[in-house]
This record gives C-alpha cells, structure tokens and sequence, in this order.
C-alpha cells in the first residue's frame, strides 16, 4: 500500500471539527488545528519532569521520550529529537515574516510547533512544542497529563 493512501486512510478516520471543539479547550484548538502558539512559560508540561512519553494530544501517536526532553529557556517544552522519522512532518513556514520549519504529527497532521537548529547534541535541533498541542504518560503510574 503506498504512503499516500495510508496517509489518506488515517486522515479520514480523524474526528471533525466539531467533535474537536467539544472534546478540547480553547487553547488547545487553536494551537492544534488552527497552528496557534499559547503564550510562553504558561504550558502545563513545560517543566514536566518526570519519565515517560509525550504523545499527540489528538490522535494519541507517540511523539518524543520525556530522555530527549531539555530546557532550553525558550518558554515550550523542547526536545532533541521525536520518537521515529514518522512521527513528525516538516513544512516550511514563512508566515510572520520569518522562515520556520513547522512540525505537525505526521499521523493526524495537528499543529505541534516548529523546530529549530539550535539545539543540543546530539542531533543539534530544537523541537520547540506547544504544550497544549501534547498528552504525557508516565512510565511509572500510567498517569496521563494533557497540556
């Protein structure tokens, strides 16, 4: 099956935007399906701190290990790298008057953030992501925390 009907298949199986505007905050709308930004240094899972994995808010696919996880001081959780090359999709974005890569979960196309080459070692990126836009598991408890 090629990548393009399995990428169609999924996307058909995501849920409105209505169902989404019942289902989720505000925020976290606006910043999935709307490419929004929330504020900086107000996300719930900016100083998150515990093991586990971040997932997509929306569809629930695995997304960065909480060991890849940093502080860079920008005021958004940021990661060095995503989970697998599938997990995110990259698109160039000029908006604003600037030259971003935005980064969207490469199974239900939600909004994440951007990234940036200006990370840590060892890929040297910077994943910066909306918390509103994640779900974090803890490895420990199975406790879920949604941005």
């Amino acid at each position: 099956m090629s990548t393009f009907k399995v990428r169609c298949e999924q996307m058909a199986n995501q849920p409105s935007a209505e169902e989404l505007k019942k289902k989720l905050s505000e925020m976290q709308f606006y910043v999935t399906q709307d490419r929004g930004t929330e504020p900086p240094f107000t996300g719930r899972l900016l100083h998150n701190k515990r093991d586990g994995v971040y997932y997509c808010l929306i569809c629930d696919t695995p997304l960065f290990h909480s060991h890849t996880k940093y502080d860079s001081g920008c005021g958004w959780p940021s990661f060095y790298e995503p989970v697998s090359e599938e997990a995110i999709r990259y698109i160039d974005d000029f908006s604003h008057g600037m030259q971003r890569v935005e980064i969207r979960c490469g199974n239900c196309d939600a909004h994440l953030g951007h990234v940036f080459p200006d990370g840590p070692q060892p890929t040297g990126e910077r994943y910066c992501v909306n918390s509103a836009s994640l779900t974090f598991s803890d490895e420990k408890n199975g406790d879920q925390l949604k941005g």
